[in-house]
């Protein structure tokens, strides 16, 4: 078939036609009601989601006691007995956290009927300041109460959290490690990176205006001076000193032999076998046997007592969303406080990469 050429030499094409719709045909349209019924359908489904979830926080909620924030939940033994042992529980690192642990001494020490606590950590340590208060409010707690505190160590319970432990004072067979943790670390250190080098290959030079030379001591901008680094030392080497001596209270035989203890407080990390050999633990065991140690202590026959767990009190953003109000968020406070000098009792990998800091001696 030949083609019809138009004007400017291109193919002309028939028409498309179109077909008629049918007779009587017309578009659907989706009425008021039908959209208003998909509406009420899909509120109903809402709500009886929040319902059910409001209904399942209750009934997680009010199957402990509770009391200003805190779940008491049952762990073991006889519920309901007068006498309880208390598990509170050190985890994760310590850098932050301190009002929620405070929250859970005053309870014990207002709480009569507390005979003995048992302290479960496991944690690689964290900032010197807040290793330092929870130990500073447990030995507290043990002075007014009068109760013995056992200390169970879970995964690992080094540097700020083996510090934290010393809360058992002097009493003897009243440090557990587990067959499995990791302790010791016993040491201080400030971490500093220098990116000098880095900001110089980005074009980026410091170009700050300060009181004094040292105020900007420890930026991560340019080399470290040695006075700065003397400095810096003096800090360590003061937090390192307050560390032993934290561990001889707790570890006595190091009061009559403290050559031991400098050999030991390398920041190494000893598994709790070592840990045994070297007079650091005093028995490999699991949290059970640290209970039943603490039951001891207080006088108590087993079937006389409860033992909880204190645990912060879920809120409806926990149970919907998975949120935790202990977990610091990003922002402009958090990463200007990242970049202050500040000393750990920390069992990291990070020190490693501090290439330019000497180990705490």
């Amino acid at each position: 078939m030949s083609e019809t050429h138009g004007p400017m030499g291109g193919p002309i094409y028939p028409a498309q036609v179109v077909p008629e719709p049918p007779s009587g045909w017309a578009p659907r349209r989706r009425s008021a009601w039908s959209v208003l019924g998909w509406i009420f359908l899909f509120l109903i489904l809402l709500g009886s989601l929040v319902l059910n979830l409001g209904l399942f926080f209750v009934v997680i909620v009010q199957s402990a006691e509770r009391e200003e924030g805190i779940v008491k939940r049952h762990f073991s033994h006889t519920k309901g007995a007068a006498n309880q042992v208390v598990i509170l529980s050190v985890e994760g690192a310590m850098v932050g956290g301190e009002e929620f642990f405070k929250k859970q001494i005053d309870l014990v020490r207002k709480d009569e009927r507390v005979k003995a606590l048992v302290l479960r950590i496991d944690s690689p340590g964290g900032l010197v300041s807040t290793a330092d208060f929870m130990l500073h409010h447990l030995q507290e707690l043990a002075k007014e109460r009068k109760i013995p505190i056992v200390v169970s160590m879970g995964g690992i319970a080094a540097s700020g959290g083996y510090y934290v432990a010393m809360a058992v004072g002097d009493q003897p067979d009243c440090l557990f490690a587990e067959p499995t943790t990791f302790t010791g670390s016993i040491g201080v250190i400030i971490p500093h990176y220098d990116l000098s080098q880095l900001l110089e290959n980005w074009g980026v030079k410091e170009d700050s205006i300060a009181s004094h030379r040292l105020k900007g001591m420890g930026s991560i901008t340019r080399p470290m001076t040695e006075e700065e680094r003397r400095i810096f030392q003096g800090l360590v080497d003061e937090a390192f000193g307050r560390f032993k001596e934290v561990v001889k209270q707790g570890r006595p035989k190091f009061h009559a032999n403290p050559d031991a203890l400098d050999k030991l407080a390398t920041g190494q990390i000893f598994t709790s076998q070592q840990a045994l050999e070297h007079g650091l633990v005093d028995k490999i065991g699991y949290l059970e046997d640290a209970i039943q140690r603490a039951i001891e202590l207080a006088g108590l026959a087993p079937e006389e007592v409860e033992v909880l767990r204190y645990e912060r009190q879920p809120t409806l953003a926990d149970m919907l969303f998975g949120a935790d109000a202990s977990t610091p968020s990003l922002d402009l406070a958090a990463l200007l406080d990242s970049t202050a000098p500040r000393a750990y009792y920390l069992c990291t990998r990070l020190p490693p990469l501090v290439s330019s800091f000497p180990p705490a001696r």
